[in-house]
């Protein structure tokens, strides 16, 4: 349903000593309200239980004076139209005020409240009420429902300060029966009064107050500004053109005896809102934050004081209708937005002159990695984008003007692309981050040789940064490889940083730990298995001195543990494998564990 916001506002009272406001702490005095809602300066406290000790009335409760009003106000109106109807009271956003709307003429048979409020006032919110915030906030817990209102029902207001500040409050009516009945809405008739209801007007409007009375002898006018009322010299005729905010009294003379009316009349301030510069809405971001341009609008008027609001078009920002969310979701293309500044005092007292352009502008995408690397034997190495675009500028932290650029010194590099059309502009920026490494090292390359379940540990000079693969197989993260079998072998370890790999070839062969040549047929013999898997291989057997004690080959691959007929001690003996590779070269295996025992 379409919002209308705010047909008739009432200034708040803070600082303003020089008007008495209008206020009633007992239902059954309670202010009586029309089309123009009545200047209040706060409550004062509570007068009689309207509730008769009750512990609560609606969402209303007791407070710790033990019933349920607390610096209470009470306030009444008549409809006068169909459709949809509600109210804004505005307050101090450091202050809690609370809320019950009774439909009932008769106070000492409310019923229960036909919308109620009782949240604190945590997030600090300028207005609760009835129907919607009219600053656009949609996530404000203190509002109730629209009420859907017929001419002639009767409601009472009760508002309560359960703050320990009380700056005061106004009241604001709005809803769609104040647009088709902008005069009438709320039925003045409940106000018998010769002068109306209180008045609220725009500073530089004229007010003429009209106490024409058919048998009238005389007319005397007087003007209270805080002091008491004194009279106003000169004015004698049936109306009185006033300009200042005050309580006006007059008193008609007539022969059936004399009539005495007070009333009160006060001016808001005139907004002026301020030019508004063009914005860019950003593509990637999901809503764009109108409350950035408010200091914009206002200047150097206070926020306390006026409601900046935004709308779609010119009639909705004139009529205070449909305000944007302050969060508005960005759409595509460029819109028109219609800026209204409004008086939290008077909703009349507004100025909708200015509007501004929200273009949505393409936010440069920055899609490359924030991390590089710098090879220990590189010169350089390119950052940035490959492909920029030419209606970006570019601007790097350390000054180049380019979507990239080439480093040779590890660091952060920020850029920053900013894409402008009409003076508006979306930017985007991104740190890459370079770090140095270098190409990989095989330390050592550990063989658990058990005959046809070997395992084969890869230790690098940094295990955790190298990716590791097995012949022809994939990379792994891992630097063990298990179940191999024997022969020969290619180990390659990898810099995925792109700083280049190493590849070693190793044999895989089987051979015990230790023998025992003691003629008993068990483990008699020393011997490697797998070596015939390799081209013309040759096993020299050492002692720990280094002296040649046998030399073994693929057909004679056994050594009985003695030199020359004779046995030799117990002891740990060597031995090296040398074999012919693929190239024709012959190869001493590596990083095999060399090492056995002879024991007797």
């Amino acid at each position: 349903m379409s919002r209308f916001i705010i047909l008739w506002f009432v200034l708040f009272f803070w600082g303003i000593s020089v008007v008495s406001a209008q206020v009633s702490s007992d239902c059954s005095n309670a202010i009586p309200i029309c089309n123009n809602t009545p200047v209040n300066g706060g409550t004062t406290g509570f007068g009689i239980d309207d509730f008769n000790s009750a512990a609560t009335s609606g969402c209303l409760e007791q407070t710790l004076s033990g019933v349920i009003e607390s610096n209470s106000a009470w306030y009444r109106f008549r409809t006068g139209a169909s459709g949809q109807l509600g109210f804004n009271i505005g307050i101090d956003t450091l202050e809690d005020w609370d809320f019950a709307l009774y439909k009932s003429n008769d106070c000492n048979n409310l019923g229960e409240p036909v919308r109620c409020n009782f949240f604190d006032n945590q997030d600090e919110n300028t207005f609760v009420g009835v129907g919607e915030d009219p600053s656009g906030n949609t996530e404000n817990v203190q509002y109730e429902t629209w009420l859907e209102v017929t001419p002639g029902e009767d409601y009472y207001l009760l508002l309560n300060n359960f703050s320990n500040n009380n700056s005061g409050f106004s009241i604001q009516f709005s809803g769609h029966i104040f647009v088709t009945n902008p005069f009438d809405a709320l039925d003045c008739s409940i106000i018998n009064n010769l002068l109306g209801p209180p008045i609220a007007a725009c500073e530089n409007e004229t007010v003429i107050l009209d106490a024409t009375t058919v048998d009238a002898l005389s007319y005397s006018w007087f003007i209270d500004l805080g002091s008491g009322f004194t009279l106003v010299s000169g004015e004698i005729g049936s109306t009185y053109e006033v300009s200042a905010s005050a309580n006006y009294r007059v008193e008609v003379a007539r022969s059936a005896g004399n009539i005495i009316s007070d009333v009160q009349v006060f001016f808001s301030t005139m907004p002026v809102a301020n030019s508004v510069s063009d914005d860019a809405s950003c593509s990637g971001l999901a809503v764009y934050d109108l409350t950035k341009k408010d200091n914009e609008v206002l200047g150097s008027q206070s926020a306390n004081e006026f409601l900046v609001s935004y709308h779609l078009t010119m009639t909705d920002a004139v009529d205070g209708a449909n305000a944007l969310p302050k969060q508005y979701p960005t759409q595509p293309g460029s819109q028109t937005i219609y800026v209204r500044l409004t008086s939290i005092g008077n909703s009349r007292c507004f100025d909708a002159s200015q509007q501004f352009q929200l273009v949505n502008l393409e936010t440069p995408s920055l899609d490359f990695s924030s991390e590089a690397f710098l090879c220990e034997d590189n010169a350089g190495i390119t950052i940035g984008l490959e492909n920029g675009s030419s209606n970006y500028t570019y601007q790097w932290g350390s000054g180049e003007t380019t979507p990239s650029i080439v480093v040779s010194v590890a660091g952060e590099y920020k850029l920053t692309a900013t894409n402008t059309q009409s003076g508006l502009s979306c930017s985007a920026a991104k740190v890459v981050n370079v770090l140095t490494s270098r190409p990989p090292q095989i330390i050592d390359i550990e063989i658990e040789d058990l005959r046809n379940n070997n395992t084969i540990t890869v230790i690098t000079d940094n295990l955790e940064e190298y990716e590791y693969r097995l012949d022809d197989g994939a990379y792994q993260s891992g630097h063990k490889f298990y179940q191999v079998e024997p022969g020969m072998h290619t180990v390659s370890v990898n810099n995925p940083k792109g700083c280049g790999d190493v590849t070693e070839g190793i044999v895989v062969v089987g051979f015990p730990k230790f023998f025992t040549p003691n003629g008993d047929n068990s483990n008699d013999y020393w011997s490697i298995t797998g070596v015939e898997l390799l081209d013309s291989p040759v096993i020299t057997i050492y002692d720990r001195f280094g002296k040649l004690l046998a030399q073994l080959g693929s057909t004679d691959s056994q050594w009985d543990g003695s030199l020359n007929g004779k046995l030799l001690p117990e002891s740990d003996y060597w031995f090296k494998l040398t074999y012919t590779a693929g190239d024709g070269q012959t190869v001493t295996a590596k990083y095999i564990n060399n090492h056995f025992s002879l024991k007797r």
